[in-house]
This record gives C-alpha cells, structure tokens and sequence, in this order.
C-alpha cells in the first residue's frame, strides 16, 4: 500500500499551481527550484548533493576481473540496498513527483547531434534536461557541448548503468527520454519489492541487484566489494531471494538441471552423438552408477530419469568456484569458463544463477574468518584440480533483489531497465487489490462485521 501513499501525496502536489518558467533563462530557473526543494533526492551520481561538485574521473579500461572489480568500486561505496533503502527511495518517488507537477523534463529529438567543440541546434535543451535532474550546474544552462557539459552526461550516465562515454550514445539518448512519469513508477514499484521483503542485515551481507547486474559486498555498512554478475536471460529469469551462503566449493562438479538436459543437452546429443565426452560430462543413473549415454533416449519427449553431471575442470560451467546459498529455487553464485562476458554491458545470459567477475575474491572474503584460506590459498587449491568444500564459519546473509530504481546515502537517484517487465506488472496488481479492498470496504456485510 505504499503506493497508494505516494500516488495521494502526488495527486496534492498536482493540485498545486503549475511551475512558470522565468523568461530568458527558463531552464536555469527549472532547474535551480528542483534542486532546492529537493536536494536530498536529486543529486549527481557519486558527488554530495550539489551541481557544482566535480564527478569522480572514470577508472581506464579494464580487462582483468581484479581490475574490473576495483573499477566498479571505485563509482561508491554506498550499499544499493541497506535499512534506510525502502525511506530513500519513498523520498525519490515524492521528489519525483513534485518534479512531474512541474512539467517534467524536455524530450530531446531521436535525430539530435552532439559534438564536444561544436555548437549545435539541441545544445540548450540538453542542458536544460541534465540540470533538471541535478547532474548539471543550474549557471551552465547555455553553450556548446563542452567539458562541463560531457561530465555532467557522465554523471547522468553513471546513474543509468550506461558506459560513462561523456557522449550522447543511442543509449543515453533512449534513457534521458523516458518520461518522469515511467521514473516515478520504478520508484514505486521498488518501494513495494522492498516492502515485501523479510531481509536480516547483518554486519556483513551479499546483495545481488538483477537489473543493475552488480553484486555487493557490506561490511560495517559500506560496500568493500563490487563486482559483475552475469543474471538469468529474460526467459530465464532470476529470482528474487533471501538465503545465507554456507560454503566455498572449488573446483566444484555441475549437476546439470533436469530441465536443461532434457532440452539443451538432449539437442546437442541428437546431432552429436559425442558431445558428452568432449564436454566432460557422465550419465549417471540410481546410486550416481554410470550409464552408457548411447543407451539414453535423447527424444527430449520425457523427462530424464538420469542425472547429466559435469566433471571439474576448465571446461566445467561453474568454472573453478562456486558459492553455496541453499533456497528454494535451487540457484548459486559461482564462476564461469566463460569470463569474456563480462567485458559485455548487456549480462542477462544465465539460466538463473549468478555468475561473478573476480569470484575467488569474493570467496576469500566469505571466509576472511579462516586466514588459512585466504586469496593465494584458493588460488593454490584450485591449481591442484581437487575439489574442497568449505563451510563459511560465519553464515553471510544474501538477498538477491529486483530494484529498477533506488537513492543510496549519498543522495544519489538511480534507474535500471526493467529487463524482466516487473515494474508495471507489479503496480498493476497492487492497484487491483487495493481496488479489491476499497470496494470490500463498502460492502453491507463489512460494515455489519465491524460493529
């Protein structure tokens, strides 16, 4: 029902007279009013809630999980979801709101052409777009594409999940035109996930934000670790979950989930009958007794009554660490012998589970309690090929969420896609239950029952 608190305050708010622009330097004015009324809210990304702070310099390419780790915590160490998340993000909504009462932002032409250097004819709306929302300083409101300007797309960029380019890609140019009104629902949508959930903090906690496809390490709370994540396809969602991690595996087998052999596996084995032993994979029936694979009906028409296990190795699909967190849905975190993809924007390649970057640090931090197994001890442990279960002394609380949109401490707003299509869906169905129990209330025998 937080929803329908944040629509009332809204529809008040819209109630107010409308904002007229001043003359002359209109866009100036615009965005000079919101970032005073509403500097808790709006605030460029990574920078304290002021226009005129300078952004954090964008860390160089990266290729290696190390650097690309250290370059993805190096945006903030402010956690995406904390105790404080579901109030910020209420906060944003209603700031939001105000905004939309006040005519939103300008929509810039799809054709529109920017170029550092170069005066163009949509220059002045793009400042006028960034400063609305805080990501430019309200005095910068005319001129041609500049410096100033390319950082402030960098903040706004940052904010979005998109690559800081400083330049007006199709991307960007796609996401400053989502009107306020989709932003304000992301909010709302957000706020009602995390109302719905039953999550303890601990001093020390995993987060995996599946739109944002970036996994956190708390501590003390602040994040000390931020990394990567390869998510499920948008057919093969993942799910949103609170579990504890137990145990390291290294060099861990796969045990090939009874929906994938039956499709993916039992395709490969019709058109190559040695698929099995090139991918390191046995046939194992009752007892884990192996079973001849040319034995096997490979129609795909039932569903397999053996288990398709894949040995360790570098061909093995966990690659060499996987991270246990026993829960219903029967998904992990784990590495990948697939490492390049995490170099790709686009991480929704899954079938459910979490793929890491730079996994082995975060397993040494898991179980940072046993100095016996630090860094270059499972560095050394995976050499050898065996594989070792390690029980996590200390249990790690994780929750994998599902937040479009969300304010971290530093007052900074952000936005993802909603790559599932669970915001509106959502909302929704908060409407038609809330419909539901207006109406309920109304009714004879309600009336009579609360006598």
């Amino acid at each position: 029902m937080q929803r329908m608190t944040i629509v009332a305050i809204a529809a008040m708010l819209a109630a107010a007279p409308a904002f007229a622009e001043g003359t002359g330097s209109g866009a100036s004015d615009a965005g000079t009013t919101l970032a005073q009324a509403k500097p808790a809210a709006i605030a460029p990304a990574g920078a304290p809630p002021s226009a005129h702070a300078a952004p954090a310099k964008p860390a160089a390419a990266a290729s290696t999980p190390e650097q690309r780790s250290a370059a993805a915590l190096a945006l903030s160490h402010e956690p995406t979801f904390d105790e404080g998340s579901a109030q910020r993000i209420r906060e944003a909504a209603l700031s939001y709101s105000d905004l939309a009462v006040r005519g939103g932002w300008p929509m810039i032409p799809a054709d529109a052409k920017f170029a550092n250097g170069t005066p163009g004819p949509n220059d002045d709306l793009l400042r006028k777009r960034l400063i609305i929302t805080g990501d430019l300083a309200a005095d910068k409101a005319t001129g041609a594409y500049d410096d100033a300007l390319a950082e402030a797309v960098k903040r706004f960029q940052a904010r979005h999940g998109l690559a800081l380019t400083g330049t007006v890609t199709p991307r960007t140019l796609a996401a400053l035109n989502v009107p306020v009104q989709k932003r304000i629902r992301q909010l709302e949508a957000s706020l009602e996930r995390l109302g719905n959930m039953n999550f303890s903090f601990g001093q020390r906690y995993v987060v995996v934000n599946i739109p944002a496809t970036f996994a956190e390490a708390v501590e003390d709370d602040k994040v000390v670790r931020r990394y990567r994540v390869i998510v499920g396809k948008t057919e093969k969602p993942s799910p949103t979950l609170t579990a504890q991690i137990t145990s390291v595996n290294l060099n861990p087998t796969w045990t090939v989930p009874s929906s994938i052999a039956k499709t993916e596996i039992s395709a490969h084995m019709r058109k190559d009958p040695g698929y099995l032993s090139r991918m390191h994979m046995e046939v194992l029936g009752a007892n884990d007794a192996p079973i001849d694979p040319h034995s096997v009906d490979w129609s795909g028409a039932h569903t397999p009554n053996f288990t398709v296990r894949q040995q360790s190795g570098t061909w093995n699909a966990l690659g060499a660490v996987k991270i246990d967190m026993p829960n219903s849905y029967s998904v992990y975190m784990h590495d990948t012998n697939q490492r390049n993809l995490f170099n790709d924007d686009y991480r929704f390649d899954s079938h459910g589970c979490s793929r890491v970057d730079n996994v082995r640090d975060l397993a040494a931090w898991l179980l940072k309690d046993q100095p016996q197994w630090n860094r270059a001890a499972i560095d050394a442990a995976i050499a050898t090929g065996q594989r070792h279960d390690i029980a996590v002394t200390r249990k790690v609380p994780v929750a994998w969420i599902y937040l479009t949109a969300w304010m971290t401490r530093d007052q900074t707003v952000q936005f993802r896609n909603d790559i599932y299509d669970q915001d509106e869906q959502l909302l929704e169905a908060t409407a038609e239950e809330a419909a539901f129990f207006n109406k309920a209330a109304d009714h004879p025998l309600t009336a009579h029952l609360a006598q």
